[in-house]
């Protein structure tokens, strides 16, 4: 049975993704997005690449432009984050004290950045999940030299690039020993490594963070495990998010790691998830799966609209993302990972071109371009199929 309210809570690119399927797929009935933020819909992408570094100015983020989003004919409740949900009755209550009953919730209420202990509420600690974060970290960069990033995946790593670019001293640290080696594995984060050392990003990796240091009421340094001191004007804490669930508290819903969901993206009778907050049963792998990037959150959010509608199909994608750092476009299809064995089959790490395959168990897990998107692409469709051996000469 259609709904007659659909209310999307989250007015993220995968909340905005999902109402505008709706009504692209025939809904006609009550609509309405609530966010925590006062900003409309915007990306994220672009926030610690092309707005931190000032070649993007903040309104070009917007998904849509103000008539656009007239046009989809939906209630916009702006800067009144969700604070609690009753599952019987799909009662979603406001900070604001406000009550909304629609027929159908569907809950794409994000990540929240994860903190370090130490220098608590010194200036120059920073996070960066929202476009508010991009704006104040440019602000404090464009008036200092020295910048520590504290992790190194793809946003501190991203953010590490950025900040050299714009001339900054940059060091890069976190206990694992190369940037992005949970995501790509030893031979593309090696190459990673020199990417951002030939750039003249220090980096201090391998090595455990316990803190933070402050002197006169700003941060001064990022304390190591071993007790030495990385000196520092600015800190940016990239240590990873958690999916926004706390709203969820005492609701009944399952929560593990995200809000669980079945494969159809469904947590419970009328209510759905999307995007970097939903885990989700991905039939193809047999396990619940949570993705935290930019495709992800328009492919599901259509999977969820027709699902609303009644299609009742299972949500299956092959993972996907992508990097910006310095001169590389790195592109990854499927799941890669250390776990994985990898091998360069196109291409040479030396000129900055190569597609990289990554195997489990005789099976191609993933494909990752650096500099070759269309080559990348191109193998995608090898993705769980068994390994030919020998390889087929390049293209």
């Amino acid at each position: 049975m259609t709904p007659s309210h659909v209310l999307v809570v989250g007015a993220s690119a995968a909340g905005l993704a999902t109402a505008e399927a709706l009504r692209r797929k025939g809904y006609r009935g009550r609509l309405t997005l609530l966010g925590g933020e006062l900003h409309p819909p915007y990306d994220r992408p672009p926030l610690s690449k092309q707005v931190l570094a000032g070649t993007r100015s903040p309104d070009t983020t917007r998904l849509r432009t103000a008539e656009v989003l007239a046009a989809l004919d939906a209630e916009l409740l702006l800067g009144d984050p969700a604070a609690g949900l009753d599952p019987g009755t799909r009662t979603v209550r406001t900070a604001s004290g406000r009550e909304l009953k629609p027929d159908t919730v569907v809950v794409a209420t994000g990540l929240r950045p994860r903190s370090l202990p130490g220098a608590r509420g010194a200036e120059g600690v920073h996070v960066l999940r929202t476009l508010d974060d991009a704006l104040a970290l440019r602000s404090d960069l464009l008036a200092s030299r020295r910048l520590v990033v504290v992790g190194e995946g793809v946003l501190g790593s991203e953010i590490a690039a950025t900040a050299r670019s714009m001339g900054l001293d940059v060091t890069l640290a976190g206990p694992r020993p190369a940037p992005m080696l949970a995501q790509f594995g030893p031979l593309v984060s090696g190459r990673l490594a020199a990417l951002h050392t030939g750039h003249g990003v220090r980096l201090r990796l391998g090595e455990a963070v316990g803190g933070l240091t402050a002197a006169r009421g700003r941060v001064s340094g990022v304390r190591l495990d071993t007790g030495e001191v990385l000196p520092a004007e600015v800190v940016v804490v990239a240590i990873g998010a958690d999916p926004a669930t706390g709203w969820l508290a005492g609701s009944g819903l399952s929560i593990d790691d995200g809000l669980l969901c079945d494969s159809r993206c469904r947590a419970a009778e009328g209510i759905y998830a999307v995007g970097d907050v939903a885990a989700w049963h991905h039939e193809l792998f047999g396990a619940p799966i949570r993705l935290e990037n930019r495709t992800n959150a328009t492919e599901q959010a259509l999977a969820v609209a027709d699902n609303i509608l009644g299609a009742d199909r299972p949500y299956v994608p092959v993972p996907y993302f992508w990097t910006d750092q310095f001169d590389a476009r790195i592109q990854a299809h499927g799941r890669l990972g250390p776990d994985a064995e990898a091998t360069v089959v196109e291409g040479d790490p030396a000129t900055g071109r190569f597609v990289v395959r990554y195997q489990r168990d005789g099976r191609v897990a993933g494909v990752l371009g650096w500099n070759m998107p269309r080559q990348a692409r191109l193998r995608r469709p090898e993705i769980g199929r068994p390994v030919l051996s020998p390889e087929p000469s390049a293209p």
